[in-house]
């Protein structure tokens, strides 16, 4: 009972936005691992693109914010592995990472 009362009242708790905001960014994640399923041509490489560089930023934030917020570190990464996902089909779906593999052979 102790550890959830100074879970509840640390500056990263459930009454902080230090905890609701990394929450609601879970929406990322969860949003870009269901357009997986979607095939490579509806993927937008723009919008694809801003979101890793978004997720790096957001991850250095996340470090060096004081506290620092791991959860949001969490999320953050975990986003950026997924976009990147999307960004590597996006980009064989281009046929830019097919063009450089069939020159080495």
């Amino acid at each position: 009972m102790n550890f959830f009362r100074a879970f509840l009242n640390s500056p990263v708790g459930p009454k902080t936005t230090h905890f609701w905001g990394p929450m609601a960014n879970w929406g990322f994640v969860i949003a870009g691992v269901m357009d997986s399923k979607k095939p490579p041509s509806a993927i937008s490489g723009n919008m694809t693109a801003v979101l890793c560089v978004y997720s790096i930023l957001c991850m250095r934030f996340a470090w060096m914010v004081n506290p620092r917020n791991h959860l949001l570190l969490a999320c953050h990464a975990s986003n950026e592995s997924v976009q990147l996902y999307q960004l590597s089909r996006w980009l064989k779906h281009q046929r830019y990472l097919s063009q450089k593999e069939d020159n080495v052979s």
